[in-house]
């Protein structure tokens, strides 16, 4: 064999060895640099407009909507933390609050301007009242509540842990300072039922609050907080609680008292005989009361309404802006 059969043979060799690893390096390549189909929209200047006439031509119309079923609902709000404080003690009020001895009883008269359709619904309203501090949200015990005695680690709801030595049930700051207003609705001679059933989230009532779960040594200490709870009902039963126990993320706050099951109609006066038992002055806060019907969006809010007339009316205007700059510089 010559040179040149030689050297002519080690290149066949040397390209049949390099041929194999070249396939397997352009399958990975082609695997990992995979070719998938895809829509790329165009964004043309009418494509933009388009898109902004359409989207103010939809939210307008229903920000309408929204604002006139939000209007439909009939309200009335009444504040009445400082009314119900007898002259005398209008300079001292968290004296008058802290003294048991006192007489707390309020008569209050609120008109219906338009006819209220049932169920009306009953708030109270408390505004600069702060549930969602840390350490109050931390105040409380979920596995105590749903198993009572039966779970005995209860350090997070320091400082309401135990009363003289024993464990008390619920525990924490958040029971602890349980709303203890009463309301009682009267329409001219006879008194006006107060459904206050179903007024919790039923997840809540099967089950974050046991069954068989009692209140025990519940404000017994020498600081009363809020209201009291029967030892004799079970804590799923007592639903004021449960209302009261789902933290508000605000410091104005709103939470179900019960619903009135009978028509309000117009002009007629309801006396709201009531306990003004719950201490607002002492942190500079504010209590009121709330008749409210509903409508297929809830209660009364024209915030979505407007958010909506806001954000279409903001489309339209942006939508001529770009038809007037195309119309001077078209593409």
């Amino acid at each position: 064999m010559d040179v040149d059969e030689a050297s002519t043979s080690n290149n066949s060799i040397a390209i049949e060895s390099t041929q194999p690893n070249s396939r397997r390096h352009k399958a990975i390549h082609q695997f990992t640099q995979q070719s998938l189909p895809a829509c790329k929209p165009v964004l043309s200047p009418g494509w933009v407009i388009g898109i902004f006439l359409l989207m103010g031509t939809v939210f307008i119309p229903t920000g309408f909507i929204t604002l006139r079923t939000s209007r439909n609902v009939v309200e009335i709000v009444d504040r009445y933390d400082t009314d119900c404080i007898p002259e005398s003690f209008r300079s001292n009020k968290v004296a008058y609050m802290k003294d048991s001895s006192l007489p707390k009883n309020c008569s209050r008269f609120l008109k219906i301007e338009k006819h209220m359709k049932a169920p009306i619904y009953i708030y109270y309203q408390l505004d600069n009242f702060y549930q969602n501090h840390r350490r109050y949200v931390k105040s409380r015990s979920d596995q105590q509540l749903l198993h009572g005695l039966k779970y005995n680690d209860t350090s997070s709801c320091q400082p309401e842990e135990f009363s003289n030595g024993h464990p008390i049930v619920p525990c924490g700051l958040i029971a602890w300072s349980l709303f203890n207003d009463t309301y009682k609705f009267i329409r001219g001679r006879s008194e006006l039922r107060i459904n206050r059933k179903n007024i919790a989230w039923k997840s809540d009532r099967d089950h974050k609050f046991g069954k068989h779960v009692y209140a025990l040594n519940f404000q017994n200490g020498t600081l009363i907080g809020g209201g009291s709870l029967d030892p004799s009902i079970p804590l799923s039963d007592q639903e004021d609680l449960i209302v009261w126990m789902r933290t508000a993320a605000l410091p104005s706050f709103r939470k179900l008292y019960g619903r009135i099951e009978e028509d309000l109609e117009a002009d007629d006066v309801v006396v709201v005989k009531l306990m003004n038992n719950y201490n607002t002055h002492s942190f500079g806060g504010k209590k009121k009361l709330i008749l409210s019907t509903s409508s297929w969006l809830g209660g009364k809010n024209d915030f979505l309404g407007a958010s909506y007339i806001f954000v279409g009316s903001s489309c339209i205007f942006i939508s001529l802006v770009f038809l007037l700059l195309h119309m001077k510089n078209p593409r």
